[in-house]
C-alpha cells in the first residue's frame, strides 16, 4: 500500500495551487481585489482548524474575481469535516451565488448566461461532493477498524470464557471424585490407626492419614484457584481489585477520564463489584455507543459508596454485536447481594448512566 504523503506537504501543495490559480488572473485584477486574493490564499493556511472562517474570508474573492481555487478548497474542508450535510450545502449556495452574480442575468435566456451560471453551480457543487465522499470513505475505515478491534474483544472474551467452563469443569471433577476417595483414604487410616495392635501399623497409618489431610487442603486450594475466571491461558489470576482499575480503563480503547477515590479498607466483595461494574459499562459504550466518551466517578459518602459510569451521545452510528443481554442483570443481583443497588438508564443528552451504591462498612 502506498505511503500517503505528510499533511503538511499536502497543505503547502494546495496553498501553492491557489497562489497560481491568483497569480494567473492578477493581471487584471484592481489593487484591492489583489488583496482579497492574498487573504483567500492566506485563510488556507488555517482551514482544517477554522474551516468555516477560512470559507468565509475567501468568499469576497470567489464573488469580485475570478479565483475559485481558493473558495473551491475551503469548501471541500467545510464539507469534510462538517457532520451536518446542511452546512456544507449553505456554504456551497453561498459560493454559487458569488460566482453567478456577476454573470449578465439581464440578458437570462443568453446562451453565456446559462453556460456560466452551469459552471458556478458545477464549482460549487463538485468540492462538497468530494468533501462528503471522503468523510464517508474516513468513517467507513473507522468503522472497520471498531468492528476489528470489536471481533478482537469478543474473540478474547469467548476464549476466557471458554477457560472458565473448563477449569471449573475440572474443579467440580477434582472435588467430586478425587477429594471423595482421598477421604475415604483418610477416614480408613483414621480408623486403622485406632484398632492396628502393633506401633508400626499405627505409625503408618497416622502417616497416610496426615498426608491424607494435607492432601485434602491441597485439593481445596486448586479448586478454588480453578474455578477463578483466568484473564489468560497460561496463568491463574487472582480476583480483581480496585487497584486493577487503572489497567481496565487503558485497556478498554475508549477515551475515559476517572475521577474520585475510594477509602482503602473496603471489602474485597465491594472491590470486585465495582471492578465488575465498570468492565461491563465500558464494554456496553464500546458495544452501543461508537465515537462516545466516558466518565468514571468514584465517590464515599458516610453511609454509602459506589461508582458512576456515564458516557456521552455516540457520534456514529452503533455496530450490531452480539452479546448475552445478561451483564446488567448480574451486576444488579450482585448488588442486591451486597445490599446495595443498581439503577441505570438513559441520560437527557442521549447518553448513558450506570450507578452503583453499596453500604459502606
Amino acid at each position: 500500500m502506498p505511503r500517503r504523503p505528510p499533511q503538511w506537504l499536502i497543505d503547502a501543495a494546495l496553498v501553492a495551487i491557489a497562489v497560481v490559480d491568483a497569480w494567473l488572473g492578477s493581471a487584471h485584477l484592481e489593487p484591492e481585489d489583489l488583496v482579497m486574493a492574498v487573504i483567500a490564499c492566506a485563510a488556507l493556511v488555517f482551514r482544517r482548524r477554522w474551516p468555516l472562517l477560512a470559507f468565509v474570508l475567501t468568499l469576497p474573492a470567489a464573488a469580485l474575481t475570478e479565483i475559485v481555487v481558493a473558495p473551491a478548497i475551503a469548501l471541500y474542508t467545510v464539507a469534510k469535516q462538517s457532520a451536518d450535510r446542511m452546512v456544507p450545502l449553505g456554504c456551497a449556495a453561498m459560493v454559487a451565488v458569488a460566482i453567478a452574480v456577476p454573470s449578465p442575468f439581464m440578458e437570462p435566456f443568453r446562451t453565456d448566461a446559462i453556460a456560466y451560471t452551469a459552471y458556478a453551480v458545477g464549482t460549487a457543487v463538485a468540492p462538497v461532493f468530494f468533501g462528503q465522499l471522503v468523510r464517508a470513505r474516513d468513517e467507513l475505515a473507522q468503522r472497520l477498524v471498531e468492528i476489528e478491534q470489536a471481533r478482537d474483544h469478543e474473540r478474547r472474551l469467548h476464549a476466557q470464557a471458554v477457560l472458565a467452563r473448563e477449569r471449573a469443569q475440572i474443579g467440580r471433577e477434582m472435588h467430586d471424585v478425587v477429594s471423595h476417595q482421598v477421604s475415604l483414604i483418610a477416614v480408613r487410616a483414621g480408623a486403622l490407626m485406632v484398632a492396628a495392635p502393633d506401633s508400626g501399623t499405627r505409625d503408618a497409618a497416622r502417616t497416610i492419614r496426615e498426608l491424607s489431610v494435607t492432601t485434602l487442603e491441597e485439593l481445596r486450594h486448586l479448586v478454588t484457584l480453578l474455578r477463578a475466571s483466568g484473564g489468560s491461558s497460561t496463568e491463574l489470576t487472582p480476583q480483581p481489585t480496585l487497584a486493577d482499575l487503572h489497567t481496565l480503563i487503558e485497556s478498554s480503547g475508549l477515551p475515559v477520564e476517572l475521577t474520585g477515590t475510594l477509602p482503602a479498607d473496603i471489602t474485597g466483595a465491594a472491590q470486585r463489584a465495582i471492578y465488575r461494574t465498570v468492565q461491563e459499562a465500558l464494554t456496553n459504550v464500546r458495544k452501543h455507543a461508537s465515537g462516545a466518551t466516558a466518565e468514571v466517578r468514584l465517590f464515599a459518602e458516610a453511609d454509602r459508596l459506589g461508582v458512576v459510569i456515564a458516557n456521552t451521545p455516540p457520534t456514529r452510528t452503533a455496530i450490531p454485536l452480539p452479546g448475552s443481554g445478561h451483564g446488567l442483570i448480574g451486576l444488579a443481583e450482585r448488588a442486591e447481594l451486597l445490599d446495595g443497588q443498581l439503577d441505570c438508564g438513559r441520560t437527557d443528552d442521549g447518553g448513558f448512566r450506570v450507578e452503583l451504591r453499596l453500604p459502606r462498612g
